[in-house]
């Protein structure tokens, strides 16, 4: 790239990456307000908040592969301008999200105990945990709306508002958490409860005020015609590149709940400090994040624009910017450890756990960034969305997970080794990373006109 492509390669990045890390920044605050307040209540609601959480990571973890579908051919698509094919995929996006909400929505109504089973072995932890989803159960309905819309409106250059929208969410959440956790003013003290009406609340104001943006003039619509009724060209390419992102979700995702699992079923004090871990973990990659992010929209719409070269030209700059903020992050986890346990109330058990995790999580953010920019955004924006499956499942359920089982059931390590040994797969992995990288096969047009495909 020449001066001048650089300075507007980093001019979309800052409009990009500031607004996304924000939103992720802001997100992860949420995660504190939760913590910090059932710590108040006592360890017990907070490792039960946790693990209850972790159903929300499961339909997170669909909510992404779909939203990343559609945030492939939304980027892609506006770089050439196509808008009624970006209502046409926000149309798919829509009813396949809404349809992956009903099982945890009702499921977290109904049968909240049996899904906390999954978590934990502890009947406290299962009974308060079962309180929580019980009242949460309705957010995941309105996050399957509001997310979809709102990664048409980052790919469509309203990354800005996209971050607003999520930033004063995030705000209502924390608010209502404290009065309704605790019963400040009118409000009735709902402990657990609480927290989870806190989350609803939140989520119910994110929808209504994307739709709300949605209806404004020269915004993309959501057109129900596309919702009932979809393309069957754009829907056989949606699925094509969205399937290999539900397997490396699932994937991944299971095997980090996994994780979760394994830790909870070893005491409350390591549910405990493995929460606060990754909350500070979270913390730390915001704009690692948002790196990511800003990856797939840039060399997305580039690649719709045909603009092959200057796609691997971003490409490897993005590269380099990814395994810099993941440094960055690691430091930043390291300067904390000393601070973090002041603030948190465990156990000195748990807090001797925290610190030690804290470190294992400082070189695992580095690896962690590069594959968030590279596997979750580049390789998909270029239609590569393979690998990524078959580099995850391989990794985790061939290597972490059942060392981690093995180490924790069968060998009953210390709960400190097993937690490096199943924090070692964002490492495991970079080599097979780098070296698909370097193939340039993410290098794909996957755009439309006429039915045929730009690179046909």
């Amino acid at each position: 790239m020449d001066k001048l492509q650089k300075k507007e390669f980093y001019k979309k990045l800052i409009k990009l990456v500031i607004p996304m890390a924000f939103q992720q920044l802001m997100l992860a605050l949420v995660g504190v307000s939760d913590a910090v307040m059932m710590v108040f209540l006592n360890q017990d609601a907070l490792s039960a908040v946790s693990l209850a959480t972790q159903v929300m990571f499961v339909f997170t973890l669909f909510e992404f592969a779909i939203t990343s579908g559609v945030s492939i051919f939304a980027a892609q698509y506006w770089g050439i301008g196509d808008k009624d094919s970006i209502e046409r995929i926000l149309g798919i996006g829509l009813k396949a999200t809404v349809l992956v909400s009903l099982p945890f929505t009702l499921g977290a109504m109904f049968v909240p105990e049996f899904m906390m089973k999954a978590f934990a072995s502890d009947p406290a932890l299962i009974e308060g945990g079962a309180v929580y989803l019980r009242y949460v159960a309705l957010s995941y309905l309105f996050l399957a709306i509001s997310q979809v819309y709102l990664t048409i409106m980052k790919n469509c250059e309203k990354a800005g508002m996209c971050a607003i929208i999520s930033a004063v969410s995030v705000v209502i959440n924390i608010v209502f958490n404290a009065f309704l956790i605790f019963g400040i003013g009118p409000f009735p003290e709902m402990g657990i409860a609480g927290a989870a009406v806190a989350t609803v609340i939140s989520k119910l104001v994110e929808m209504v005020w994307a739709l709300i943006i949605m209806f404004m003039p020269d915004n993309v619509k959501i057109r129900m015609k596309y919702v009932l009724r979809n393309d069957k060209v754009l829907l056989k390419d949606f699925w094509k590149y969205t399937l290999p992102i539900f397997g490396n979700q699932l994937g991944w995702g299971l095997g980090f709940t996994m994780y979760s699992v394994i830790m909870g079923h070893m005491g409350s004090d390591a549910a405990a400090a493995n929460s606060i871990a990754n909350i500070v973990k979270n913390l730390a990659i915001c704009v690692c994040t948002g790196v990511s992010i800003a990856s797939s929209v840039m060399v997305g719409a580039l690649l719709g624009q045909g603009k092959r070269d200057l796609a691997k030209a971003y490409g490897n700059l993005l590269l380099k910017i990814a395994i810099i903020t993941g440094v960055i992050a690691g430091a930043v986890i390291l300067c904390v450890i000393p601070f973090v346990s002041l603030f948190t109330g465990l156990t000195e058990t748990a807090q001797g756990y925290l610190q030690v995790m804290l470190i294992v999580c400082s070189y695992y953010v580095i690896g962690k960034s590069i594959n968030m920019t590279v596997v979750a955004g580049i390789f998909p924006a270029g239609g590569d969305s393979r690998f990524g499956c078959i580099c995850d499942i391989t990794t985790m359920w061939a290597v972490t997970v059942p060392i981690g089982l093995v180490a924790a059931f069968l060998l009953k390590l210390p709960v400190l080794w097993v937690y490096i040994l199943i924090n070692t797969d964002e490492i495991i992995k970079l080599p097979a990373v780098f070296w698909n990288f370097r193939r340039y096969k993410w290098l794909k047009n996957l755009t439309r006109t006429d039915g045929k495909l730009a690179e046909e």
